[in-house]
């Protein structure tokens, strides 16, 4: 019988590295050449900004940091854990990892094989890093895919009108993006073994951007070169709600019981045109976490693509997804934590929706 389980949860990429790395990203955004030379004078930074830094340039305050995740992360796994699912649905970002010049679709759906192993710590975004759990560079993490429930998906999606792409293969890079690899990894943070079978939902969050900042913060350091037109963007907040509801539909009359999981931080300083860079868009998360305490998931729809790219809200478009599902399953979420940070780049919101 059909069960599903909503999930809202980050991939934050600065968790995978040790604490003094953990601690420094912020250093090299405000020393960008890009960003207003005021923030390298610390009479500029406000109280907040201050305290995080303290004494040691954010070393104890990214320790405290981190265990704050992992008691949220812990706190999900085990939500997960009790309410036991088939699989799991994650809503997540490509940042020119698999998808570059050659194609990138707004969505596509991976059906991975039932046992999928990557290198992580070999490749991508923290490739030949020390890692938090000091794991070699080979070291091989174990996932599970569930191709027939992709297949499932995805025929129930273009039944209902989404015209989504899939793949059983990958195209440019030998492992799943981070956002999917490190959602997975920080829900296993104390490396129990993951054992749920997850399908990866892409979604082109960097829309126009996904190539000339090459999915993070290369316009911090480099003007971005547009030849003609800009880049086609990526799915507007309307159009990732209305897959996110035809996706409720299509799991509610499925035999499984699933977990739609969307991944991401919420406003990405370095993105936010509206804070110039440095600090989140702490007015722009707290509107958005009051309409979704209250369920009102239409302002989450109304959302338009210039609003959400001010204020550093791109990968949020995973949890737009997840608004179409839960308003079509009438969910009101529980809020576990909501953190707001100065120099973590990122504010972070970890939620549930239970089923009624």
């Amino acid at each position: 019988m059909a069960e599903i389980l909503g999930i809202g949860t980050t991939h934050h990429p600065s968790l995978t590295g040790t604490d003094e790395g953990f601690a420094a990203t912020w250093q090299r955004i405000i020393n960008a050449p890009r960003v207003d030379a005021k923030w390298r004078d610390r009479k500029n930074w406000p109280p907040g900004m201050l305290d995080e830094v303290g004494n040691d340039m954010g070393l104890s305050a990214g320790r405290r940091y981190r265990e704050r995740m992992w008691k949220n992360f812990r706190k999900q796994r085990q939500i997960i854990d009790d309410f036991k699912p088939d699989f799991i649905v994650i809503i997540a970002d490509d940042q020119y990892e698999n998808f570059k010049e050659t194609i990138i679709p707004p969505f596509c759906v991976y059906g991975l094989d039932d046992d999928f192993e990557q290198e992580v710590w070999n490749h991508g975004f923290m490739g030949k890093q020390p890692n938090y759990w000091g794991e070699p560079h080979d070291w091989k993490m174990r996932i599970h895919g569930h191709r027939e429930g992709a297949k499932y998906l995805t025929t129930g999606l273009i039944n209902r009108g989404v015209a989504m792409p899939y793949a059983y293969k990958l195209l440019h890079s030998p492992i799943l993006a981070h956002g999917f690899n490190y959602t997975v990894l920080y829900l296993d943070c104390d490396r129990k073994g993951f054992p749920y079978p997850i399908i990866p939902l892409h979604v082109n969050c960097y829309g126009s951007a996904v190539i000339s900042a090459a999915g993070a913060f290369a316009h911090l350091f480099k003007e971005p070169e547009q030849v003609g037109l800009p880049d086609p963007p990526g799915p507007n907040p309307a159009l990732c709600y209305e897959v996110g509801a035809r996706m409720a539909e299509t799991l509610a009359a499925s035999p499984y019981r699933a977990v739609i999981m969307a991944s991401s931080s919420w406003s990405h300083c370095f993105l936010s045109t509206n804070t110039g860079y440095v600090l989140p868009d702490f007015e722009s998360d707290r509107k958005m976490l009051a309409a979704l305490e209250a369920a009102d998931y239409e302002t989450w729809r109304r959302r338009t693509i210039q609003e959400v790219e001010a204020a550093g809200h791109h990968e949020m478009l995973n949890w737009h997804v997840l608004a179409g599902a839960m308003a079509v399953l009438k969910r009101k979420p529980v809020i576990h934590d909501y953190v707001e940070t100065f120099i973590f780049q990122s504010d972070k919101c970890f939620a549930s929706f239970p089923p009624n």
